[in-house]
């Protein structure tokens, strides 16, 4: 008996030793889901299991077209393109197609509109793979496939600028100078991929050939096992080639080159005051002290966020020194005139305080209209937080509708003594939505070197404005048998006493960014994933709804300080991204690695898209303006064969599917035409006219027989005639 008791004993000390010093988990009643199957799959991979074979292996060339098919003008999309997405996407992809479109608002020109009617459009369905065509192939809807696994936002950027006329990079004509194709590695049928194409037939629009590019082949595309396909000839790309996170900066220049852009679509401002100009901001007036740029700063910080790491003392920033300050002494820093477009923007900043702990830092906006040619200040926003020696990341929501500058006003508000103050690094203003939570996980290098495979961290739980919590759970050396990978995935959480929310937790979209520290947020090539909260997912083989309340379908956790909650199942990759891919760019500075979460409502993309045109009705109101309202005039109106009603010119009309060689035409798109229906009234009418040749040919022949056999009897009768006179 003594010997059992011992053993127990002994378990149990192992068994607490296993769960950790903090918390000790239940085992829960679902288990977590890999999105993409726990593989890590390219383009490429999904579309040859799917069975596609493929230009390129993911490009739909018709029989007629060639690669010189689109360099001319008539092959561009506008700079606005107008798309349908087709119901059978995805909830989780349309949310990601959204994303992808924001990104190229905020670094090209390109925009993206719901289509509305317009004759050419691009349609987003659910294929069986990702696939696009090159270039605006002028066939009414064109066809663009988001299929199973093809939800990542770089994947959706690639295909789309293959739609926008983009081939891929190492097809090239001066391919070969930087990479060689190792023919004997690749797939018996696949070598045709590999062609190159000369400078007649596929433009590089003057950019250098780009390792970095989104649009690049990965090592071991199409390989038959032997080998890598591509080696490149400067060794240190070779695991460069394929990333599939972001633009290059090469990838945008291109872009930027075939449509003339200028400027980006939502992209406001940016700047590291690293020239002196300090980005055209200027001291504000009514202050009375002044932000300073500097290399250091007494107190701190030591140097600057945007070379923080690399190179010391090169870099510079903006410094507020509450220490040389009196009390009550402020000073504004002022950005350059901004014009809003959309009326949000989101304000991004890095913050270092050393200041004292009643000093403030806050935000305004001073806005311009005629009334006001100088300006008002509107109060946004104090930045909260007692003084740390860090460089702290902060977002800040702005609705700003008209002619505007950013404000940062800081101000020595204690009569206690500092020896530092506030400064700022930077900053990136844009038209877009603000990430809602910041985790940062300090000493990330250290983590993805010393954390043992299969162990995990979790983020604080954060709660979204809908009401909803969840967490991130991290893996920094991978899942078990994925070892130099970050795995990642996302759990709702609940306590005890939670209520208010709809059980299982219907569509909400989690997002995971792995934020590229690039000071210019246009230059970012940061890594996301997202996954949605189908409310009908179930466990296979179980009645448990996936998403359900985490009380009922998870386990109860107990933090070190007694607090407890419960953890749902997760959901996400165990490929989230390579150790040495989040080794690269600015994911890690200062040793330290930013995550950016956010949790959006989705549930309206799980309706068809709307297809409404705005009329400009008058109203029938005393007011003498005309207020633009929406018509309703389709209401009654029915389109056969997936047409849609459209309003044209104060009609409705219904716009007609269209396809490569066949379309459908009528007043309601009842009628079905197609080249073949073409082809055979054209032979048609050839041989009704060639009938009709031969009637006339025959008959005129009969009537000319006929006539000449009159003339030879008039001729004997004339002739007898004459004889018998003779006689």
């Amino acid at each position: 008996m003594g010997g059992r008791k011992t053993t127990r004993v002994l378990v149990l000390q192992i068994a607490c030793i296993l769960c950790g010093a903090t918390l000790c988990l239940s085992t829960p009643k679902v288990r977590d889901y890999d999105v993409d199957g726990g593989r890590d799959l390219d383009i490429f991979d999904i579309n040859e299991e799917a069975g596609l074979n493929l230009v390129e292996g993911d490009i739909v060339l018709e029989e007629r077209q060639t690669r010189n098919s689109i360099l001319g003008d008539e092959y561009r999309w506008p700079k606005t393109i107008p798309y349908y997405m087709e119901d059978d996407l995805e909830i989780n992809a349309k949310g990601v197609i959204l994303k992808a479109f924001e990104q190229y608002r905020l670094k090209t020109c390109i925009d993206f509109k719901p289509w509305s009617g317009e004759a050419n459009y691009i349609s987003i369905f659910k294929g069986g793979g990702c696939f696009s065509s090159v270039g605006n192939r002028r066939v009414g809807k064109q066809q663009l496939s988001i299929g199973t696994n093809c939800d990542r936002i770089a994947t959706i950027e690639h295909e789309f600028l293959h739609a926008l006329g983009f081939w891929h990079e190492q097809s090239r004509a001066d391919r070969d100078d930087y990479v060689k194709i190792m023919w004997d590695h690749i797939s018996e049928g696949k070598e045709h991929n590999f062609n190159t194409y000369n400078d007649t037939t596929s433009s590089s629009l003057g950019v250098p050939y780009d390792y970095g590019s989104m649009m690049h082949y990965s090592k071991n595309a199409f390989l038959n096992g032997t080998g890598p396909t591509i080696v490149t000839k400067i060794s240190a790309f070779s695991d460069v080639i394929g990333q599939r996170m972001e633009f290059s900066d090469s990838d945008l220049l291109k872009l930027h080159r075939l449509y003339n852009c200028t400027k980006a679509s939502t992209f406001l401002d940016s700047c590291d005051f690293e020239r002196e100009n300090i980005c055209g901001m200027i001291q504000g007036p009514g202050d009375t002290a002044d932000w300073v740029r500097t290399a250091k700063a007494d107190g701190g910080p030591n140097t600057d966020y945007s070379n923080l790491g690399k190179c010391t003392g090169s870099g510079y920033f903006m410094h507020f020194s509450t220490g040389s300050a009196n009390t009550g002494d402020s000073a504004r820093l002022e950005s350059r005139l901004l014009y809003p477009k959309r009326g949000y923007q989101c304000l991004q900043f890095f913050y270092y305080n050393s200041a004292g702990p009643a000093d403030t830092l806050k935000i305004y906006v001073r806005e311009y209209d005629k009334a006001h040619p100088n300006g008002t200040l509107r109060f946004i926003k104090t930045i909260d937080g007692s003084p740390q020696e860090l460089w702290q990341l902060h977002h800040v929501s702005l609705d700003a509708k008209k002619k505007f500058r950013v404000v940062f006003q800081g101000t020595k508000e204690g009569s206690g003594h500092s020896s530092g103050g506030l400064s700022l690094d930077d900053i990136n203003l844009s038209e877009t939505t603000c990430p809602e939570f910041i985790w940062r996980v300090k000493n990330f290098s250290h983590l993805m070197e010393t954390t043992p495979t299969n162990t995990s961290i979790f983020s604080p739980p954060f709660t979204s404005k809908e009401g909803y919590t969840f967490q991130m759970e991290l893996y920094p050396n991978g899942k078990a048998s994925y070892a130099g990978q970050l795995s990642a995935y996302a759990h709702l959480v609940a306590r005890k006493e939670d209520s208010g929310q709809k059980w299982p937790c219907p569509w909400k979209q989690i997002t995971m960014m792995l934020m590229d520290q690039n000071p210019h947020i246009q230059k970012r090539m940061s890594n996301q994933r997202s996954v949605t909260t189908d409310p009908n997912m179930k466990e296979a083989d179980s009645d448990y709804f996936f998403w359900d309340d985490p009380r009922k379908v998870g386990f109860e956790v107990t933090l070190t300080d007694g607090s407890k909650y419960f953890r749902g199942p997760g959901a996400g990759t165990p490929v989230y991204l390579t150790q040495l891919r989040a080794s690269s760019r600015d994911f890690i500075k200062g040793g330290d690695a930013i995550f950016l979460l956010t949790m959006e409502d989705v549930s309206h993309l799980t309706v068809t898209q709307p297809t409404t045109t705005i009329l400009p009705v008058t109203s029938t109101s005393s007011s003498s303006s005309a207020t633009p309202i929406t018509a309703d005039a389709c209401f009654s109106v029915e389109c056969l064969n997936n047409g849609v009603c459209v309003v044209h010119e104060g009609k409705a009309t219904c716009r007609c599917e269209v396809g490569d060689d066949w379309w459908y035409y009528g007043n309601k798109c009842q009628y079905r035409g197609s080249t073949n229906d073409k082809t055979n009234l054209a032979l048609a009418s050839s041989l009704s006219v060639l009938g009709v040749m031969l009637v006339v040919t025959v008959v005129s022949v009969i009537c000319v027989k006929k006539k000449y056999k009159k003339s030879r009897s008039n001729d004997d009768i004339v002739m007898g005639n004459v004889c018998t006179e003779k006689l």
